[in-house]
């Protein structure tokens, strides 16, 4: 394991040294279905059931998909009819590991801490179903919600949200909704992967040692891509699209994160677009800080601070940020 910024949150440090035991492979060095078992080896297995925030109702859904009907799993944060905004999840992973049971924790607490429904997405995932699948499982999906909303949340709010390639996967369905005529009320970004072609600071900075390293970046990436060797095509890379009258953001990024530059370059596209935007660098976290709260009070903290931030964009006559 390389030496680590001093600067890293000590816990998270710690968490580190845990994940990069001797014998341990990046995911990179098997095979998609040995990466997803080993992904959902971290998320899930691992996961004390006793730290699982209880939501109202949790209930399995077939939603459609760009290619047939996909599961999806519906949260809603507490009993009554009060009407509530409702979030579309799109989970990260790179587009090659994640499913609704690797970010339930996150949906819920998102649910939960937004005052919100969230309708998290089980997507196809590369390589057996690379790009365009995801993206347009996730246009299927929002479309879907779009028309659903009084049987959803209940109010007018739809917005999208997602980590890393769910953020990536967020940021697309923003632009194609925004010409489609869709309105939506908000976006998440959490450490979002925006541009296929990057080559920022961050990049080099945190290629190693931080949970998610670049060779695994590539691995992913490669498998994504499939056939199509366009990565600069907005749908790949949504930094590289117009981004004039999406929906207002909020946009988190991690100091030890590859992704963080691509990330603060976004909000700051978004800004001078004209677009609404809140962007927060988390100090001392690395990728993937969300479902580590349980393991970090800096990485509780700012997942507390994330979801402040897109309450306020939700229920803008109620809070602030």
């Amino acid at each position: 394991m390389p030496e680590l910024d001093p600067r890293l949150d000590p816990q998270i440090g710690a968490l580190l040294g845990l994940l990069s035991a001797p014998g341990s492979k990046g995911m990179h060095e098997g095979t998609p279905a040995e990466a997803r078992r080993m992904f959902r080896t971290l998320t899930v297995d691992l996961r004390d059931p006793a730290a699982v925030p209880e939501v109202a109702v949790v209930e399995e859904l077939t939603v459609p998909g760009g290619a047939g009907e996909l599961p999806a799993r519906l949260y809603r944060p507490r009993a009554g009819s009060d009407p509530l905004p409702t979030v579309l999840f799109f989970h990260g992973g790179g587009w090659v590991v994640g499913d609704l049971d690797t970010h339930d924790l996150t949906c819920r607490t998102l649910a939960l801490e937004c005052d919100a429904v969230v309708v998290s997405l089980d997507y196809r995932l590369a390589p057996e179903h690379p790009f365009p699948a995801a993206v347009d499982d996730a246009l299927a999906a929002t479309r879907w919600a779009a028309e659903q909303l009084a049987e959803l949340g209940g109010n007018e709010v739809l917005a999208v949200a997602g980590d890393s390639a769910g953020g990536n996967l967020a940021a697309v369905t923003a632009q194609v909704l925004r010409d489609e005529g869709i309105a939506l009320g908000g976006q998440l970004l959490l450490y979002p992967g925006v541009d296929l072609l990057a080559e920022l600071p961050s990049r080099t900075e945190n290629a190693e040692g931080y949970f998610l390293d670049l060779p695994t970046m590539t691995w992913f990436a490669l498998h994504y891509l499939g056939d199509h060797r366009d990565p600069a095509d907005p749908r790949l890379s949504p930094l590289r699209g117009d981004v004039t009258g999406v929906a207002p953001a909020v946009v988190v990024v991690a100091q030890f994160d590859p992704l963080r530059d691509e990330g603060t370059a976004y909000a700051a596209a978004l800004a001078g677009a004209g677009v609404p935007v809140l962007v927060e660098e988390f100090d001392g976290l690395i990728h993937g800080f969300v479902d580590m709260g349980r393991h970090s009070a800096a990485a509780q903290s700012a997942v507390e601070r994330t979801c402040a931030l897109f309450r306020s964009v939700l229920h803008p006559e109620t809070d602030g940020a």
